[in-house]
C-alpha cells in the first residue's frame, strides 16, 4: 500500500501552486506541513480526486489517479471545512452520506453504528449537527470519511479549532486508525506533525524543501537556536537581524528566544531546539535562499 508522486506540477494560469512534487508515501501516519498557501490543500485536493494536476503522475496502490471512480473507492478525504445539512442528527447524517455512497442498507447500518463507536459519538448519534461541539463535529467528519472503508485516509488541518483534550483525543484516534492504512495529514503546526507523524515533508511557495523523518527535521535546528535577555530599546535591532521566535517581558528588560546562523555572543544561551524552532529556520533558510 502506497502512495506514488512523480513531478507533479500544478498551474492556476501563469500562477504556479505546486512545483515538481515527488513523494513516496507509505502505510502509516504522514505529515504535509507548511505556512497557509504553501500548497497542501492544493496537493490534498488532488490526491482526493477534486482537482486536476497540470503534469505529472500520482499513482495511489498501483492505480492512476486518472482512474477516479476506483480512486475513490478506496480513499475517504476530510477537508477543513464541510458542510453537513445542521438539522440531521449525527446518525440521519452518517446514513445519507453512506447512501450517496451507494452502501446496502445492511451494510450502511452496520458500518455506521461500529464507526460511532470507534470516534466515541455512540451518546450522541441523535444530536443535531449544529449542537456538536467543535471536537465532536471533527470526529465526525472522521467517521463520514471512513464510511467506505478507506485504505487511504486524507485529512486537512485535522485539529483546527479543538481544544488540548479534544486534540489529543484525535491523535490518538489517528493512531488507531493508521495501524492499517495510509493516513496523510496537512497542517501548518509543526506540533501536530510531532505528535502522530514519523515522516514528514514540508511544502514552502509550492515546492518540497524538506522530506525524510521527524528526528531528521529537528536536526536542522541544532546551534541554531539561543535566548538571551535584551533591554526594550534592544530589541527592534534584535528583529532586524535575527528570526525572533518569542518575546517575554520582565520589567525593562526582555528575554528572547530567536534563531540564528552566526557564532553566537557572550550573551547568548544555546538551547536544544523544538520540532517548531527547526521547522522555523527552515522556512527562514530557504525564504533567504530563495531572495
Amino acid at each position: 500500500m502506497e502512495i506514488r508522486i512523480e513531478g507533479l506540477n500544478k498551474k492556476y494560469g501563469k500562477q504556479c501552486a505546486l512545483k515538481d512534487i515527488s513523494l513516496h508515501i507509505p502505510v502509516g501516519m504522514y505529515g504535509l506541513l507548511g505556512e497557509n498557501g504553501a500548497g497542501k490543500t492544493t496537493l490534498m485536493r488532488i490526491l482526493a480526486t477534486l482537482l486536476e494536476p497540470s503534469t505529472g503522475t500520482i499513482e495511489i496502490n498501483g492505480i492512476d489517479i486518472k482512474r477516479k471512480k476506483e480512486i475513490r473507492k478506496i480513499i475517504g478525504y476530510l477537508p477543513q471545512e464541510f458542510s453537513i445539512y445542521p438539522n440531521m442528527t449525527v446518525y440521519q447524517a452518517l446514513d445519507y452520506l453512506g447512501i450517496l455512497a451507494e452502501l446496502p442498507k445492511n451494510i450502511r447500518k452496520h458500518r455506521i453504528n461500529e464507526l460511532l463507536k470507534q470516534v466515541n459519538l455512540e451518546q450522541e448519534k441523535n444530536k443535531r449537527f449544529k449542537n456538536l461541539s467543535g471536537g465532536m463535529k471533527r470526529r465526525f467528519g472522521i467517521a463520514q470519511a471512513l464510511l467506505n472503508n478507506p485504505q487511504i485516509l486524507i485529512i486537512d488541518e485535522p485539529t483546527a479549532g479543538l481544544d488540548p483534550e479534544e486534540r489529543l483525543r484525535f491523535y490518538n484516534l489517528l493512531s488507531e486508525l493508521a495501524m492499517e492504512r495510509i493516513i496523510l495529514l496537512s497542517t501548518h503546526i509543526a506540533g501536530d506533525i510531532e505528535a502522530t507523524c514519523s515522516k514528514v515533508a514540508v511544502l514552502s511557495a509550492g515546492t518540497v524543501i524538506f522530506e525524510g523523518q521527524i528526528e531528521n527535521l529537528l536536526q536542522l535546528g541544532a546551534g541554531k537556536v539561543y535566548t538571551t535577555t535584551i533591554m526594550q530599546n534592544e530589541l527592534n535591532q534584535l528583529k532586524k537581524e535575527y528570526s525572533v521566535i518569542s518575546i517575554h517581558q520582565n520589567g525593562t528588560d526582555v528575554s528572547c528566544r530567536f534563531l540564528a546562523n552566526t557564532f553566537p555572543k557572550k550573551n547568548w544561551v544555546s538551547c536544544q531546539p523544538t520540532i517548531e524552532d527547526s521547522y522555523m529556520y527552515l522556512l527562514s533558510s530557504f525564504k533567504q535562499g530563495v531572495e
